[in-house]
């Protein structure tokens, strides 16, 4: 069952109840006999385990990544030298 959040409009009074989805709201303040409002909090949800999280699916590159902040990727990369085949059999040797 959740536990529901309440504040006193006239004394701000808080107290937390635990009710079922089909209990009625409280409208009346135990302290002051005022006029309740219920509060709303973030949801208490865990997410546990692989696939939740942005990194997890995906590699280390994405297609996502602005152009602009990618420098490297705009700019060509320099041409090799070219090898000859009698240093390529030298380094083999």
């Amino acid at each position: 069952m959740p536990t529901y959040v309440y504040a006193c409009k006239d004394c701000g009074h808080g107290l937390e109840v635990v009710q079922s989805f089909t209990d009625e709201a409280l409208t009346v303040c135990p302290e002051c006999q005022g006029a309740l409002r219920k509060k709303f909090n973030s949801v208490g949800v865990v997410f546990k385990g692989s696939g939740f999280y942005r990194n997890d699916s995906r590699s280390t590159t994405s297609s996502s990544t602005p152009a602009a902040a990618d420098t490297k990727a705009s700019a060509p990369a320099p041409a090799a030298a070219p090898v000859s085949a009698s240093a390529s059999a030298s380094a083999s040797a």
